[in-house]
C-alpha cells in the first residue's frame, strides 16, 4: 500500500509524522508550511494560544512548549502571543525532525487509475498511489468578489498574496474585509508606510479579549471550559467531538460554520490598528474601475449615500470557499464523482470521500467535521485518525 500526501502544512506534516512512525509507506509533497510562510503577512500573531499553536507528533512530542523550552523562548499555553516568525521556525524544525522525507514539489494532476491514482508532478515525473490524502491549505480557496474580479492583478489581490508588505510602501492601498487577515494586514501595511484604509461590511470590527490575570475560578472553567478553539462549551464541543458534526442538518452545518467563531482579531492589535488605519464599515460595495492605472472604487454606507476613492490598489481579506471545484489539480472526472454539500466534500467519519481512497483534510474538511478543521490544533484530531484507519487498511491488504 502507498499513501501520496498532497500538502506539507500542519495536517500533511502531521499525518505523515503518524504515518513514518508506524511504518506506512508514503511520499509527501509540497512546499513545507508554504501557506505561513509565504501566504500571511510577516509580522502577525497567531489567533491561537500558544497550546493550540502545536503540530502533532507521534505520542505527543514535537510541541511548540518543548521547542521554546529548548532554545531559551518565553512561553506560555495561553498569556505570551505566538507570532508568525515563531511560529515558522518550530514547523520547519517539526518537519526536520519527524518528517525529513517531503519532497519540495507540486502535484500537478491527479486522476484515477485502476483501483488507485496516478499522479503528476510539476517536472514530469509520474507516480501512482492506493491512496491519496488531500492536505492542501487555504491559499487554494481564496474568493474575491465579484466587483473586484474583472480588475488585472497588478490592482486587486487577494489578502493570501501578502506576505512582505514593502512592495505596497508609499501607497495607497483600500483593503477590504473586516476579518483577522483584513485588520492584521491593513495594520501592518501602514506600520510599513503604506496610507491604508479598511472597508468592511460589518458595522463593527471584533477584537478578542485579554487573557485574564491568574486562574479561573472552577465555575468560569465550568460555564466556558477552555479549548483550541477558545474558551466556551460549544468551542469546547466542537474539538472534543467533531465527528458527531457530520451528523447534523446540512443547513445547520454551514451556519455554524459561518458564524462560529467568525471574524475576530487579536486583541492586542487593536490599539495598533486604530492608530494607523482609516475604517469605513457598514460599507456595500457597488463597482470598481481601472482608471489612469489606479482604481475608482464605489461603495455605499449604510445611510444609503454613494462614496467614491481612487486607491492605488485593493486587497480583498474576503475569506475562502473550501468547494471541490477548486482544487483544479483532481481530474475532471475525480472532481465531478466526489459528492458535495455546498460544494464541499462530504467525508466520512475517517475523512474518506464518496471516492473511494480518497481523503481530505483541513478546510476541505470543515462541511463535515466543523469549525476545528479550520484551526491548527485540529491536527490533533486528524493525525491519529488518519494513522489508526491506514494502519487498519495496510493490516487487511496484507492478510489478502
Amino acid at each position: 500500500m502507498t499513501v501520496a500526501i498532497i500538502g506539507a502544512g500542519p495536517n500533511g506534516l502531521s499525518i505523515a509524522a503518524h504515518l513514518r512512525s508506524r511504518g506506512i509507506p508514503y511520499r509527501i509533497f509540497g512546499t513545507p508550511v508554504d501557506t505561513w510562510s509565504r501566504h500571511m503577512p510577516a509580522g502577525m500573531m497567531l489567533k491561537s494560544d500558544g497550546f493550540a499553536s502545536n503540530l502533532c507528533g507521534p505520542d505527543g512530542q514535537g510541541t511548540l512548549a518543548a521547542y521554546c523550552a529548548q532554545r531559551g523562548i518565553a512561553y506560555h499555553p495561553t498569556r505570551i502571543a505566538v507570532s508568525l516568525e515563531l511560529f515558522i521556525a518550530y514547523a520547519l524544525d517539526f518537519q526536520q525532525r519527524f518528517v525529513p522525507d517531503v519532497e519540495d514539489r507540486q502535484v500537478a494532476a491527479v486522476e484515477r487509475a485502476g483501483n488507485g491514482f496516478a499522479l503528476r508532478l510539476d517536472g514530469g515525473e509520474t507516480l501512482t498511489a492506493d491512496i491519496v490524502i488531500g492536505a492542501v491549505g487555504i491559499t487554494h480557496f481564496g474568493q474575491i468578489p465579484d466587483e473586484l474580479a474583472h480588475l488585472p492583478s497588478e490592482l486587486v489581490s487577494h489578502s493570501s498574496a501578502h506576505y512582505d508588505m514593502t512592495a505596497l510602501a508609499d501607497r495607497e492601498v483600500t483593503v477590504v474585509g473586516g476579518g483577522s487577515s483584513a485588520v492584521d494586514l491593513a495594520t501592518l501595511l501602514a506600520e510599513g508606510g503604506a496610507i491604508v484604509s479598511l472597508v468592511a461590511r460589518r458595522t463593527a470590527l471584533r477584537f478578542s479579549s485579554p487573557p485574564g490575570e491568574g486562574e479561573r475560578s472552577l465555575w468560569q472553567r465550568l460555564r466556558h471550559p477552555s479549548s483550541g478553539l477558545g474558551p466556551g462549551l460549544r468551542s469546547w464541543l466542537y474539538q472534543k467531538v467533531p465527528h458527531l458534526f457530520r451528523l447534523l442538518p446540512g443547513d445547520l452545518r454551514l451556519t455554524i460554520i459561518r458564524r462560529h467563531l467568525g471574524p475576530q482579531t487579536a486583541w492586542l492589535m487593536r490599539e495598533r490598528f486604530e492608530s494607523g488605519v482609516t475604517a469605513t464599515l457598514g460599507a456595500q460595495l457597488e463597482k470598481a474601475a481601472e482608471e489612469g492605472g489606479r482604481v475608482r472604487l464605489a461603495y455605499r454606507t449604510a445611510d444609503g449615500v454613494l462614496h467614491e476613492k481612487m486607491t492605488d490598489h485593493i486587497i480583498a481579506a474576503t475569506g475562502y470557499r473550501a468547494e471541490v471545484e477548486r482544487l483544479t489539480f483532481l481530474s475532471p472526472d475525480l472532481r465531478s464523482a466526489i459528492r458535495t454539500h455546498a460544494g464541499m466534500p462530504v467525508l466520512s467519519g475517517v475523512f474518506e470521500s464518496s471516492v473511494p481512497n480518497l481523503y481530505f483534510v483541513g478546510p476541505a474538511a470543515v462541511n463535515s467535521f466543523g469549525p476545528l478543521m479550520r484551526f491548527m490544533v485540529g491536527s490533533e484530531y486528524v493525525a491519529p485518525r488518519i494513522a489508526r484507519r491506514l494502519a487498519r487498511v495496510l493490516r487487511r491488504t496484507a492478510t489478502v
